[in-house]
Formats: structure tokens, sequence, C-alpha cells
């Protein structure tokens, strides 16, 4: 016996097969899906109708379609759908690129309508959407549906797919409708998460002023605090790096705590039960504005192209998965059985009209309000860009259907009928709203704005590699020079006239007093590089900025 022990021990260290071997297949097939997607995707780089979302929901839909005439019908999917695969794993990295990234003059410049249209316009959808739901859905006799599961559509179905508006607007092209639609689409998801929660902890029995103003309290906490956590861990890491200097010694330590602080953000969120979405996106924003510049060039380097590559896998998977989770033959069966292919496909058109009123009902109002707060002609939203911003925030994606599995399945299973067709019929919104919208949103910009209108602005990060360039583009940028802002000649507020009549400009230029005078010097930044002695790519950027100041 003790040998046939030590023969199984030694069996097990001579790397016998894990007892989730099954799992190897399906994970090399969605590597292997993912190189035909980044190969698919750089041939079709020109294609005016295509981009990469589409591409990949288009190869997931084809793969399930052969997994599922492989099985003989059985099954599409060789990887079942988890809330903790999508929210633990794969959306953090793809937001907290979003806010490393964003050019973060537009979207303060732009906070008050984004905040607006990503709050108050996501309460707006979700009361259209879930009355609409009440009294349209009800009628199609579906199956025995609570009120709860009403207000539950109105949650899901008021997420837009900010993941997908990266692929479609150009941060360069619209930088104005980019920091819009993507940073609504941000506080648009962490709001539909709180609601959905909060419907699910909800007592609707006995509803009340007073539990109702509550709910209110809770959301305005929950949204503060959020924030306030991710721009603490961002300042958190930009102090830690500037202060160690982990690049004297390894550019890997620097790379890995930038990494490892932005994750770290999410999950404390997470388990504060806070918005991890708002936390991880803000922790991006300030980490691009402190910490990216505390570390050496080659670690900026990499952790830029590091944080855009681990977005990138992400997204690819996602689309993958959405694609081929549209073939759930095991809910289609349950569908097919009860109900006839017309009562599904007014199910999904009924909800989708809901969406396009919903959004349509707070986009050009808010817009409106958003107009009658600006002074100036360019901070001003048009009508054609009022479209746009319609037209791209009805793309729905995983945020959707990951609430609809929460709320309609067990472990991504169910036997109700009724429960079967809300994840269809999400599936199917889903599909058809990434594909013809996404499809359609960049011709429909270069109807309404013709490419001469087009303005292509440098990334916020796309500082050049080498130290010579990366000197000129420090000395282009450097704090001292507040009048300067993209070759812009900005004029301070001399009167109280000029004050009000150009708020964003005075804001922005007592920040920066602010910025340059208390929180560079403490948390580092553009122009605040640390000297180290020694080191052999920064030993020329502090004598640079302190011959400027």
């Amino acid at each position: 016996m003790v040998g046939l022990g030590a023969a199984a021990g030694m069996a097990a260290a001579l790397g016998d097969p894990p007892a989730d071997y099954a799992s190897i297949p399906a994970v090399g097939l969605f590597v292997a899906l993912m190189c035909v997607c980044i190969i698919v995707g750089h041939l079709l780089e020109e294609n005016r109708w295509m981009n990469e979302s589409t591409t990949a929901l288009f190869i997931g839909l084809g793969t399930g379609a052969v997994v599922l005439f492989a099985s003989s019908g059985k099954h599409s999917r060789v990887l079942m759908f988890s809330e903790d695969l999508f929210f633990i794993y794969l959306l953090p990295p793809i937001i907290f690129n979003a806010g490393f990234q964003v050019k973060k003059k537009q979207f303060f410049r732009n906070f008050i309508t984004i905040t607006l249209f990503g709050v108050v316009g996501t309460l707006i959808s979700f009361t259209i959407i879930s009355l609409g739901a009440l009294g349209l859905i009800s009628r199609l006799d579906i199956g025995a549906l609570e009120l709860g599961d009403y207000l539950a559509l109105g949650a899901i179905f008021s997420a837009t797919d900010s993941v997908c508006t990266l692929q479609v607007l150009s941060q360069d092209e619209t930088p104005f409708l980019y920091s819009l639609v993507f940073g609504e689409g941000v506080v648009n998801d962490a709001t539909s998460v709180v609601l959905f929660n909060a419907i699910q902890n909800f007592d609707l029995g006995d509803i009340n002023t007073a539990k109702l103003l509550k709910f209110i309290g809770s959301f305005l906490y929950l949204f503060s605090t959020s924030t306030i956590l991710g721009v603490a861990a961002g300042l958190l890491s930009a102090y830690i790096i500037k202060k160690l200097y982990f690049g004297r010694h390894s550019t890997d330590r620097e790379v890995s705590i930038m990494m490892l602080m932005a994750y770290l953000s999410y999950m404390l969120a997470e388990l504060l039960d806070l918005s991890g979405i708002l936390t991880v996106f803000f922790c991006g924003i300030v980490m691009s504005h402190y910490t990216w510049h505390n570390v050496t060039e080659s670690s900026r380097v990499t952790t830029k192209h590091a944080f855009a590559t681990l977005s990138f896998i992400a997204e690819t998977f996602l689309f993958l998965y959405v694609g081929m989770d549209a073939l759930d033959i095991e809910k289609w069966k349950i569908v097919g059985q009860t109900y006839s292919p017309v009562k599904s496909v007014a199910l999904s058109s009924t909800i989708l009209a809901l969406v396009l009123v919903a959004r349509a009902a707070f986009v050009f109002p808010l817009s409106l309000l958003s107009n009658l707060t600006k002074k100036t002609p360019e901070g001003k939203i048009s009508f054609k860009q009022q479209v746009i911003v319609w037209w791209a925030g009805l793309m729905r994606g995983a945020v959707s259907i990951a609430l609809a599995y929460n709320k309609f399945t067990r472990s991504g299973h169910t036997q109700q009928p009724s429960n079967a067709i809300m994840i269809t019929s999400t599936i199917s919104v889903v599909f058809f709203s990434t594909i013809v919208f996404g499809l359609l949103t960049k011709p429909l910009i270069r109807l309404l704005i013709p490419p001469r209108h087009l303005s292509r602005e440098p990334s916020a990060l796309s500082e050049p590699s080498s130290p010579k360039s990366f000197l000129e583009h420090l000395a282009a940028n450097n704090p001292g020079h507040p009048g300067l802002e993209n070759g812009i000649s900005l004029r301070r507020p001399s009167s109280l006239r000029l004050l009000l009549t150009s708020p964003s400009r005075s804001v922005h230029h007592y920040w920066r007093k602010f910025d340059d005078g208390f929180m560079r010097p403490v948390f580092g930044g553009r122009g605040f590089v640390p000297f180290v002695p020694g080191s052999p790519t920064e030993s020329s950027v502090p004598l640079l900025a302190r011959n400027e100041n």
C-alpha cells in the first residue's frame, strides 16, 4: 500500500493531468479564436463598416454554430458564462485602461454633462423601460413576472455598452463625442449595477418616501466614496513610486506595483460593496496624471502598451463569448417548446423599442439643459452631435447579459420558460444592437460630421520613446506655461463677466495652479520627475525642469 501511494504521488509529481484538465481544450480554442480575430481585424482595419467588436461577435457566432453541429445540437458553448469571470477578470483592465488613456482635459471639461447623462439620464431610462415593460411586456403573457422583474429589466437595459464605444468612436478624431459617450457609459454602467443591486435588496412591498430618500442617499454615498477610493489609490501609488523610486534597481518592480495597485483598487471597492467600475476608472485617470510620470521612461512605454494589450485581449475575449453565447441551445429549446416565434420576436422588439425611446427621452432634453449652462459655442452639443450621442449609446453588451444571468438564472441554468425567454431576448437585443448600431456608427459620424471637420489630437500618453523626443515633449507641455494648451493661447479671466462667460477655462486655470503648487511636488507628475544619481534614463529630466522653472 505504501508502495502504491508512493507511486501515485510520483505519478502526480511527474505531471498527471489535473482535475480540471477538461478546461484546457476550451481555453486553447478561445486563444486560437482570439488570434484569428486579431488577424481578421488587421485585414479589415481600413473597412468603414467593420470593427473588431463586430468581427469577434461574428467569429464567436460561427464557432458556436460549429460546436452546436459537432455536439449534435447539445450545446454551443465551450465555457459556461460566469459573472465572476466578467466582473473580476475581464471588466477591470478594460475600464482601467480607458481611464488611463482618456483625454483628461476633455473629460473634466464635460464632467457635469457626463454626470448628468450617466446618473440622471440612466434614472430616466430606467423609469421609462420599467414602466414600458410593465405596460407592454405584461400583455404578451409570457409567464408570471413580478414587479421586481420589470424593475430589473429597466436596470438591465439601461446599461450601455461602454466597451463597444471604445471600438466605434475615435478619441483622436472625435474627442468631444468620445469623452461624452464613453464617460457617460462608465457612469451609466456603475449606476445601472447600483440600481440592479438595490432592486434585488429592496422591499418592494413597502415603499415610502423615507425609503426612497434613503435609496438616493445611498447612491450618492456610493458614487462619491467609489470615486474617492479610486483617486486615493492612484495618489498612493504615485507617492510610493515617487518616494521609493523602484526604477533605480528594477523597472519590473515599478511596472508590477502600478498594475497590482490598480487591480487592488477595484477589489477593495468590491469588498466594501462600492462601485469597482468607478473606482478603477478614476484610479486610471490619476495614475496617468501622476504615477505614470514618476517611473522610468522604459516603464512608461511598458505600462502604456501593457495596459492597452490587457484591455484589448479582454475586449476580444468578451465579444467572442457573447457571439458564442447567442446560440445557448438550452434556453432556446425551452423557449421554442413554450412560446411561438412571433412572441419571442415581439418581446425582443418591444425591449429594443423601449431602449430607443428611453435614450431619446433623456439625451435630447438633457443636452438642451447642458447647453443652457454653456456660455461659449464650443462647449455646446449641436443637434448633429446629439444624434450621434443618442445612436452610439444604444448598444447593449456584456453588462446587460451579466445582470440578466444574475436575475433570471441560477449558475447559468434555468428551466422556467419565462426566465429562459428573458435570457434569449437579452441576447437577441445585445447581438442586434451591437452589430446594427455598431456597424452604422462610423458611417453616421462621417455623414453628420464630414472628415474635414474631424480633429486629430495626440493621445495623452502618446509620448515618443526616445529620450530626446521625450524631453522635447516635456518642454512643450511644461506646467510653467499655463497660458498655452495644445498650441492655443487662452486669456486669463480679468473680470467677473469674463469669468462667468468662460467658466471651464478659469476652473482649469486655478486647478493647474493648485496642481503645480501642491499636488505635483508631493505626488510627482510631469515636470516633477525624481532625480536619482546614476539613473540612466532620467538623469537629464530634472535639470530641464529646474531650468524651465
